[in-house]
């Protein structure tokens, strides 16, 4: 694959530096803004897969002469890599019921490494097609082990457990974001517990998704949370490098 990362973005401009897309020879993932200067790049893309050439530079000012009117100017920079794991942060969805699916669905398309996480292989088995899914006994050694800087979203079927998740997962300093789904008592009942273990409760964002919408539906839950979260992690992770236009 060719990686194509916008090196430098001026004035006004569709996508900010540190946008990539990555082409194939019969796939794109990504993008850099589409229009005509993505077209022009994934077609400079494969030319350099057909001829073998590692790396290219693309100076592009987005006018009337490439049929854009966005009037910036951006620098292209073409190598040969394809995405990694390591280029997007680790989200881990832990409970397989209707809102842990329907989350992990929402996630599919966002630059996140989503993993749906249960000890109930039968629900895992009704993840929608393409989820990454983790069948386990202790969910709280995939806290322990988790990335600097990944989130936890915490929607199991058993209130206990999501008690241990949560305070497992406040006894880290460095994950992104932690969530749990529920109700402001729910919210109290964990606040005196994490009190009475000398835990912080505070990082803790609980019921999830509230600030957007009180609906109860599964699929809008998942999406209000995973507006919620991504928000957060572009605020305090590796999706920080995509900063708001001024």
């Amino acid at each position: 694959m060719i990686r194509v990362r916008i090196m430098s973005a001026l004035g006004s401009t569709p996508r900010d530096a540190g946008a990539e897309m990555f082409v194939g020879p019969n796939r794109v993932t990504g993008s850099i803004g589409g229009g005509q200067l993505e077209y022009m790049a994934i077609d400079r893309a494969r030319q350099m897969l057909a001829s073998g050439e590692a790396e290219a530079r693309m100076d592009v000012p987005l006018g009337p002469e490439i049929g854009q009117c966005c009037g910036g100017r951006v620098v292209l920079h073409l190598d040969r890599h394809g995405p990694t794991p390591e280029d997007h942060p680790d989200v881990l969805v832990f409970g397989a019921g209707h809102v842990g699916r329907a989350l992990a669905r929402a996630l599919q398309p966002l630059p996140v490494n989503a993993v749906l996480i249960d000890q109930r292989p039968e629900e895992l088995a009704l993840a929608a097609p393409g989820v990454d899914t983790r069948l386990t006994p202790l969910p709280e050694a995939e806290i322990r082990a988790a990335r600097p800087g990944s989130a936890a979203v915490i929607l199991t079927h058993d209130h206990a457990l999501d008690f241990l998740l949560a305070a497992e997962a406040l006894s880290r300093t460095d994950l992104s974001y932690v969530g749990m789904i529920g109700s402001a008592t729910k919210r109290a009942q964990f606040t005196r517990l994490a009190r009475e273990r000398g835990l912080d409760p505070t990082p803790l964002i609980c019921p999830i998704g509230a600030g957007f919408s009180c609906d109860k539906r599964p699929a809008v839950i998942a999406a209000f949370t995973a507006a919620e979260l991504i928000g957060r992690l572009s605020a305090t992770s590796s999706l920080k490098k995509y900063p708001c236009n001024s």
